[in-house]
């Protein structure tokens, strides 16, 4: 197998291409967005083991180049009394500590490294439909081309077409929760930068965080139906803006002054996530990132399970003798973990588990398979040895 098409050129596609091109595959990128400007206004969170993901692609400089370094987070009460301030991750190594990033930055910044890498990209290429053979896979686009591969790569997210090839009549499920995000420069924070400060509110679950030129980045969870798809369409930030500060005033926290500050655009999305068992592959076609295992934002591990994706398929293809065995072996290795992960956020998302930050420890990506993920992402040890070996 050595022709690969990956559709979505967002964080997952393009981390997906960068890995299948350093293996030495044959990977062209189309993207339905006519620009690298897609969904730029929110931002995420990378954590050490998504850190970790980018050193194994060669991209880790290109990634700590942007946003800021979060070592440890701090943790308040509804009352604002802070009841842990722990280490994030792997904190001592500069290359592996969570870091703060707008996700259009970040994703410009990875299909950049892939154009320079000699990697095809194309943009504004939105798929229709796709015809699965015997011999190969053929793709068609609204512009009326057609490309061809050996396996292709659905890494188009959460409304993923590929999917509707692959899992028909799955669509993503709400997990319980609304999520808004928004940035102000006046927020009264006198704290430091190098930290996120998760507040635990009796109402709304919130976190933010200060850059290092003092501007506030801040996100709010809030329980509840979900947002219409006319209130998501029209967006009104006073309309989120007065919404979220009449709940966050219930508690004695820096949070409704944080918001309050907020004059610009304020996003809002509904928390969603892909049921666990939604098949991922069907003879050509494969599923990666959150068009196969989108979950709630909870535990803030989207972006860094589908750089995990990139690096363990391109090891897969890599290290087995055949197509079929590959996206068994890649399967294997990434069902458990980010199902778990899955059902965990949920959970945190609906209110039926406590996060880890109230017992005052940090966030963790334990799950399923972290004995084994060390050697999983090691670019240098075989993808079989890894995941065979005991504890």
């Amino acid at each position: 197998m050595t022709r690969i098409l990956v559709i979505g050129g967002g964080i997952a596609g393009t981390a997906t291409a960068l890995a299948l091109h350093k293996a030495g595959l044959d990977v062209a990128v189309h993207e339905a967005h006519p620009d690298t400007a897609e969904d730029i206004g929110a931002f995420l969170t990378l954590a050490s083991n998504g850190m970790r993901a980018l050193v194994q692609l060669d991209a880790s400089d290109t990634v700590t180049a942007l946003g800021f370094p979060l070592p440890s987070m701090r943790v308040l009460d509804d009352q604002g009394g802070e009841v842990a301030h722990v280490p994030l991750g792997e904190a001592d190594d500069a290359r592996l500590r969570y870091r703060c990033i707008r996700r259009g930055e970040l994703n410009a910044a990875l299909q950049a490294e892939a154009i320079r890498r000699g990697i095809r990209m194309t943009h504004g290429s939105r798929l229709l439909s796709i015809e699965d053979g015997p011999d190969q896979v053929a793709a068609r686009f609204a512009d009326g081309s057609v490309a061809t591969a050996d396996l292709l790569v659905g890494a188009d997210g959460l409304n993923s077409t590929v999917r509707r090839s692959v899992a028909p009549g799955t669509e993503p499920v709400y997990a319980g929760q609304s999520v808004f995000y928004g940035y102000t420069r006046s927020a009264p924070v006198t704290e430091d930068t190098g930290h996120i400060t998760m507040v635990r509110g009796s109402r709304v679950a919130f976190g933010y965080a200060v850059s290092p030129d003092r501007e506030t980045y801040w996100f709010a969870r809030v329980a509840g139906q979900a947002l219409t798809a006319a209130e998501l369409a029209d967006p009104a930030p006073a309309h989120w803006r007065e919404r979220l500060v009449a709940s966050l005033r219930q508690d004695t926290t820096p949070a409704a002054a944080i918001v309050a500050a907020s004059t610009d655009g304020i996003m809002a999305t509904n928390a969603t996530e892909i049921p666990p068992g939604t098949p991922w592959r069907s003879g050509r076609m494969l599923l990666v990132g959150d068009a196969a295992h989108a979950a709630s934002p909870a535990t803030g591990q989207g972006a860094s399970m589908a750089l995990e994706d990139a690096v363990i398929l391109a090891k897969s293809l890599r290290d087995t003798p055949d197509p079929e065995s590959a996206l068994a072996l890649y399967e294997s290795c990434r069902r458990p973990r980010v199902e778990h992960n899955i059902t965990v956020s949920g959970q945190m998302s609906r209110g039926t588990r406590t996060p880890p930050a109230r017992t005052g420890r940090a966030p963790s990506a334990a799950r399923p398979g972290d004995d084994k993920l060390l050697g999983q992402l090691d670019w240098n040890v075989d993808l079989r040895t890894a995941s065979s070996s005991t504890d």
